[in-house]
């Protein structure tokens, strides 16, 4: 799970200010709606648990290093279920570090 996230409001709402926060926050891009994984060295899948995940998020990758860009063309996701997807790639002994977005 990411540990990137921001204030939420609670099903009721919140006060002005809370409120203000929470709508300033998601202007500025704070979406909470990102992640990193290192993908499994010497195995072709890395399942990732995050609560976010559902079956049907759209999952997008972004490369931490060059090891991880060169590998990004072999990168899928194989498996979507609420809490949790799995990704499909490359069997290495290279680690590979990704961060990525859900949306959905």
């Amino acid at each position: 799970m990411a540990d990137n996230q921001y204030k939420r409001l609670a099903h009721q709402g919140g006060n002005p200010r809370q409120v203000a926060e929470v709508v300033n926050r998601i202007l500025e891009g704070g979406i909470n709606s990102t992640g990193s994984v290192t993908l499994q060295t010497s195995s072709a899948t890395t399942t990732v648990n995050d609560v976010r995940a559902g079956e049907n998020s759209v999952i997008t990758f972004m490369p931490k290093s060059a090891n991880a860009a060169a590998e990004l063309r072999a990168l899928f996701i194989s498996a979507r279920t609420n809490g949790s997807f799995t990704i499909t790639h490359n069997s290495s002994g290279t680690s590979r570090q990704y961060e990525y977005i859900i949306i959905g």
